[in-house]
């Protein structure tokens, strides 16, 4: 795979798991987080805003693969 729609892939990828993640997350808020408190919300998404950085690690791992040596 050329290395340019490898990364156009990967930046698509990126992008939509942003935005995907940011609204599964802010909807799971809204409507189980409202009768809790401060602590809730903050563990929620403490919590939260650092799990989304595992699918990236694992797109971005595929972005930096070097491709296999032909020959």
């Amino acid at each position: 795979m050329p290395i340019r729609l490898k990364k156009l892939i990967g930046t698509i990828l990126l992008v939509a798991l942003v935005i995907i993640y940011a609204l599964i997350a802010s909807a799971v808020a809204v409507t189980r987080l409202a009768e809790y408190g401060a602590p809730a919300h903050f563990l929620f998404f403490l919590f939260s805003g650092l799990l989304w950085v595992l699918p990236a690690m694992g797109i971005i791992k595929w972005l930096i693969l070097e491709p296999p040596p032909k020959g």
